[in-house]
């Protein structure tokens, strides 16, 4: 199957559910989670026949830059409209909806990498999958903090606009914020556990970069879990160090990536 249609069709669905949010939003109304959520599912939907087109191929799994950036935000967006039958999360999806538009649209139109297939045993693929998921939750509480970051400075400058009057309470988005680092974190470690596990070399010069940002990441993360349990951290300084978390494993990830495809060519 080709990814075109499948990929314009999420393009558009993304679109129309963040316009028909922003629209509900800026009238201080609350958006119908029997539209919004549809509309969501529908592009993710679309989205990950995209993906399939893309990633699967006969010389295996095809991760490039563009292919990872997409599986990532469909990754982020799944995790969200799932967390949402639960917990107040749905104004995450006004910035998660665009990133998904944007992913799709690239991954099928954006020059491709140089990454050969991937064709590894199981526990590469599972390392894989974990490496998704702990970016996925990380990346949903980097969301969740420039959103409290956002809710923080409307409160105390007592202009809180229809977004904001769409939040949860202050302590309820930090409780959220550290549920999903908490989340993220483990599987993170267990990313990391696996990769030491069953790649052969986790300090080859192709993977060290990436390793010790990695590392460095996890660590910042540890010491932001053990400072909110231990010393109570809480507003900036939980969203500065989960911002230099999110930065840092990015750049672990996605640095190496283009730096690797597009520049050195490997």
């Amino acid at each position: 199957m080709q990814p075109l249609l499948p990929s314009l069709i999420a393009a558009a669905l993304y679109a129309a559910a963040t316009a028909y949010q922003s629209q509900r939003l800026t009238t201080r109304k609350t958006p119908d989670m029997r539209i919004l959520l549809p509309l969501g599912a529908l592009a993710l939907l679309a989205h990950a026949v995209s993906l399939f087109a893309q990633l699967i191929t006969p010389s295996g799994l095809v991760l490039d830059f563009f292919n990872a950036a997409s599986l990532i935000a469909a990754a982020v967006i799944a995790l969200t409209l799932l967390a949402v039958v639960r917990i107040p999360v749905a104004n995450l999806l006004l910035l998660l909806f665009p990133l998904g538009c944007l992913t799709v649209l690239l991954a099928t139109f954006a020059p491709a990498g140089t990454t050969q297939g991937i064709n590894e045993h199981p526990g590469i693929l599972a390392h894989i999958l974990l490496s998704i998921l702990a970016y996925g939750l990380l990346t949903i509480a980097m969301f969740q903090s420039l959103l409290l970051l956002l809710q923080d400075h409307q409160l105390k400058h007592k202009h809180p606009s229809g977004l904001i009057r769409n939040f949860p309470p202050l302590q309820t988005m930090e409780s959220l914020l550290f549920g999903f680092l908490w989340g993220g974190w483990v599987l993170l470690s267990l990313s990391l556990l696996s990769g030491w596990l069953f790649l052969d070399d986790l300090f080859a010069q192709h993977l060290v970069h990436k390793t010790l940002l990695a590392c460095v990441a996890w660590v910042i993360f540890g010491v932001l879990l053990w400072g909110r349990h231990q010393r109570g951290w809480r507003g900036h300084k939980a969203i500065r160090w989960t911002l230099a978390g999110f930065c840092l494993l990015m750049l672990a990830y996605f640095g190496s990536k283009l730096v690797r495809e597009f520049i050195l060519h490997i």
